[in-house]
């Protein structure tokens, strides 16, 4: 009897392990653009595009392979504009009582596979370095999961960066020389950017007639949008990026958003390239003498530790993991993320660069926008719907634990062991945002005073019951109690002022 092989948005890799458990001379692949996915969240125009465009070159290689496939457009009359619907009626028309499914990403998705009446036969996703149940082993028993301590396990486990059962170098990691602030010739060859093919071009055309109204610029648009392109990106990063991303990854630029970062993301979480081999080509540039070790480092500990790390948190944290709100944060996300004006120059700069390249690095996703929502008490789940709309890369396995966890600590520590909260002096040092802009990130009071000062100082007071005792804070809790107290008021005040102005839809 024939089965079904479903193969979602996020799994187009020739041979994920749902196509490896079918058999071409009998079974049907389904795959399915439905509106269900493009408005679940108000998802960046490019990032509806390149899922989709992506989707269906992934379903003509399958098909020249040899596979009999059943694809959904968007615009297709009998579409029902859902997976569960799409699989079920494509279940009615070949008489299929079972579908074979790769393990999906998201904990909505498998609830809605779940409730289909057929037979789902569920398999784990061996793209990764870790299985789901290889997590759950490692992170029984432990008081805290860390991801450095996974990380190290990994690497002895995969042999990535190994001299036997030594780190290359006598370092595990090379953090402490990969923090160099931005310099103004930083600049490099940029990525490359792909000329729309036909099936590309009609893409755009149908996201730009049903998505009007979404945040962001659908054009230029230039993600690669098939395997070879993909890999053309992978090799451009090797031979033009990877030297200097170690000691320049946390480094912004306004003029520069790429600077030395890969911007392969959205490759690797639609399944375009394998975490493995591009571990691998990392490592074997190094061992080749064509980059440093602190910069194949840094990246493969990027993919190797917190890309595998997240993905088990995610998974082991289950269906509501991404409605945690630990901090009891309830404010509204600002319009200023949706591009209304800010006098905050880091601010208005990353959000400019989300909307037009549907891409920003972890820099600035962490330290500006994610650091400035965590200081001002924004509701984590807008937060995060806010982060799972705006990026071409953002699937929730891997999103939802940076912005939950990582970013905001909404989840209560279990990913991050401090919430990560900087004032003004941080994105002084890392960027040149501050020239120019209409606060100054030296003034800790007044008019002038950056509003990263302001609140950095209300959010530790207002949360010093949790946080005073925590190890990274406790300096930071020290000079506070040390200011005069008339000082400290006044810091109060002015943030207060600042978020209620912010509240009431005034410039800020």
């Amino acid at each position: 009897m024939v089965r079904l092989v479903l193969v979602l948005g996020d799994q187009l890799t020739p041979d994920i392990a749902a196509l490896r458990a079918a058999d071409p001379a009998r079974d049907v692949v389904v795959m399915a653009e439905v509106m269900d996915e493009a408005t679940h969240v108000r998802h960046h125009p490019q990032k509806i595009a390149f899922f989709l465009a992506a989707m269906r070159h992934h379903a003509a290689a399958l098909a020249g392979r040899g596979w009999r496939v059943l694809y959904s457009r968007l615009d297709d009359p009998g579409n029902s504009q859902s997976i569960r619907g799409e699989v079920a009626r494509r279940a009615a028309l070949t008489g299929a009582a079972e579908v074979l499914v790769t393990e999906p990403g998201e904990w909505r998705l498998a609830r809605a596979l779940a409730g289909l009446p057929l037979r789902v036969t569920v398999l784990p996703d061996d793209r990764f370095f870790c299985s789901t149940a290889g997590f759950a082993a490692w992170a029984r028993g432990r008081g805290e999961l860390r991801m450095e301590w996974f990380y190290r396990d990994m690497r002895r486990r995969t042999g990535l960066l190994m001299e036997g059962a030594a780190p290359a170098g006598g370092r595990w990691n090379f953090d402490r020389d990969n923090r160099r602030p931005a310099r103004a010739d930083l600049f490099r060859q940029p990525p490359p950017a792909f000329a729309p093919d036909d099936v590309t071009r009609a893409v755009l055309d149908l996201v730009e007639a049903r998505f009007p109204g979404h945040f962001g610029r659908l054009r230029p648009f230039g993600w690669a949008t098939d395997r070879a392109g993909a890999l053309a990106a992978l090799a451009c990063f090797l031979r033009h990026g990877l030297a200097g991303f170690g000691p320049f990854q946390d480094a912004m630029l306004a003029d520069d958003p790429v600077l030395h970062h890969s911007l392969l993301s959205p490759y690797l979480n639609a399944g375009l390239l394998s975490p493995r081999e591009v571990c691998a080509a990392v490592e074997a540039e190094w061992r080749a003498g064509r980059v440093p070790l602190q910069s194949a480092e840094g990246f493969i500990r990027q993919i190797l530790g917190w890309r595998e790390f997240l993905r088990g948190i995610y998974m082991l944290g289950g269906p509501d993991y991404a409605a945690q709100n630990a901090l009891g944060h309830r404010r509204a996300l600002p319009a200023l993320y949706w591009g209304a004006p800010t006098r905050m120059r880091c601010l208005a700069a990353v959000v400019a660069q989300t909307r037009d390249m549907a891409w920003a690095h972890h820099i600035q996703r962490l330290m500006v926008t994610g650091n400035f929502a965590l200081l001002a008490g924004i509701d984590p789940a807008q937060v995060h719907d806010w982060y799972l709309s705006v990026y071409a890369d953002a699937v929730e396995w891997v999103e939802a634990p940076n912005t939950i966890g990582m970013s905001q600590f909404a989840d209560g520590g279990r990913v991050a062991s401090k919430p990560y909260v900087s004032s003004a002096a941080y994105i002084a040092r890392m960027s040149d945002y501050c020239g120019g802009c209409h606060y100054r990130a030296d003034a800790r009071t007044g008019d002038r005073a950056c509003p990263f000062n302001l609140l950095y100082w209300h959010f530790l007071d207002r949360h010093a019951a949790r946080f005073r005792r925590n190890p990274r804070l406790a300096p930071a809790y020290r000079t506070w109690d040390a200011a005069d107290p008339g000082r400290r008021t006044a810091v109060l005040d002015e943030a207060a002022a600042f978020l209620a102005r912010m509240e009431s839809g005034e410039t800020v």
